[in-house]
Formats: C-alpha cells, sequence, structure tokens
C-alpha cells in the first residue's frame, strides 16, 4: 500500500479529518502528525492532493417539519413507540426524557449532522434513528428545546 493510500485510509478512519479535508479547514503537518502513517512532509502533501480531490458536500435543500415530544420514556409496547432499537422502545407516555422528531427530507447524512452537532454542544443523546422521511433523537427533557432549535437550522 502506498503512502498516500494509508493517509486515505488513516482519514477515512476519523471522519472529523475527512471532513475538515472537504471543508479545506485543516492544517496538514498537524493533520500529518495525527495520522502517523509516515514521514510527516509526504503525509501533509498527500492530504493536499487528497482534499483537493474531494467534492464539496452539496448540502440539499430540505423540507421537512420539526416537534417534540415530552414525556418519552422506555415502554414494553413496541406498537406505540417512535423509535425502537433492539428491545428498547421509546414512547411518549410517562417518561423523563423529550423526542425531537423530524418529519419530511430526512436521510443518514443528515443524523450523523445532527449526531455531531449535539456531541460539540455537550447534549447525550439516548437514542437516535433515522428510517423512510424520519428522523428522531430522543435526549433529556431540558435539552429538548435547544434540540428543536438545532434542528430546525440543519433542515
Amino acid at each position: 500500500m502506498t503512502l498516500a493510500e494509508q493517509a486515505r485510509e488513516a482519514v477515512r478512519a476519523r471522519p472529523f479529518v475527512h471532513e475538515a479535508l472537504r471543508a479545506g479547514v485543516i492544517n496538514y503537518s498537524a493533520a500529518a502528525r495525527l495520522l502517523d502513517v509516515g514521514e510527516e512532509d509526504a503525509v501533509a502533501a498527500a492530504l493536499r492532493r487528497y482534499g483537493e480531490e474531494l467534492a464539496d458536500r452539496d448540502e440539499p435543500d430540505r423540507s421537512a417539519r420539526v416537534t417534540m415530544h415530552s414525556g418519552v420514556g422506555r415502554v414494553e409496547d413496541a406498537d406505540d413507540g417512535l423509535l425502537m432499537v433492539d428491545d428498547a422502545t421509546f414512547a411518549s407516555g410517562e417518561g423523563s426524557l423529550t423526542a425531537v422528531l423530524v418529519d419530511g427530507d430526512v436521510d443518514p447524512s443528515l443524523l450523523t449532522r445532527v449526531c455531531a452537532r449535539l456531541v460539540a454542544e455537550d447534549v447525550v443523546v439516548q437514542a437516535a434513528g433515522v428510517a423512510d422521511e424520519s428522523l428522531v433523537v430522543v435526549v433529556d427533557r431540558r435539552d429538548g428545546p435547544q434540540v428543536v432549535q438545532f434542528l430546525e437550522a440543519l433542515v
């Protein structure tokens, strides 16, 4: 495997470096040190070339509606759930969580951006998922209004 291939593989293993390359906002020498796959100057040069090849991310125009559901918790009956992951089903009821639901033009890349934003804001995500035309994020009740604002800004 060439040094350039090793650098690309290391970048793909660290999505935040990939996004920074795509956005053109990376210090190539610092990234080369972080990736630690070879001689710093050579890796930095490989990263520059790779960054130039990456297409700018065109975010689609989305049409979606964001709503908040308070009182969400884990339930036994999966039929009433807003989100089900393995044996954990979250639904409106007597819980202490909030579900923020996005209905419309959603996809897994939007969920990725949502989760990254919530990590950056130190919001703990209890559960999240996307399917068909719905995306749901379950958070602590006090974080619900702020998460609604974040999601409205993203869609």
